[in-house]
């Protein structure tokens, strides 16, 4: 099974950017759909962006759309969050994950049931 190792996160002042990563063991690294989560304080875990298995096809919540990007390097057996123009509530734990997950169901922002989860990065901007 493929374990995740996030890296990146950090402060930032509103507007700026971050790039949060997250490696993966194993073999099967490219047989997973991938998402990035956030948790803000005193809030439900939600789904920030995802990305199928082929990597064809994404989902961008829409308070993200435009400023942030998800991606990922199959070969590098890796996985990126890329954040610009972040606001005051973008901050919050970020999780990276990787489940079987349908492509239609990434397309819609349904990533319910992921399989292995990365321990989480803290991003705090500020105004």
């Amino acid at each position: 099974q493929v374990q995740l190792v996030q890296s990146g996160g950090g402060v930032v002042q509103a507007g700026g950017s971050l790039r949060l990563s997250c490696a993966a063991s194993g073999p099967t690294f490219s047989g997973y759909a991938l998402g990035w989560f956030r948790q803000a304080p005193g809030k439900v875990r939600e789904l920030v962006a995802g990305m199928t298995r082929s990597g064809g096809s994404t989902y961008h919540k829409d308070s993200v759309k435009g400023r942030f990007t998800i991606s990922r390097d199959n070969a590098k057996k890796t996985i990126y969050l890329q954040m610009n123009s972040l606001k005051v509530e973008d901050t919050g734990i970020y999780y990276c994950a990787a489940g079987h997950t349908l492509k239609a169901k990434v397309v819609a922002g349904e990533m319910d049931n992921m399989d292995v989860w990365g321990k989480g990065t803290l991003v705090t901007v500020s105004s």
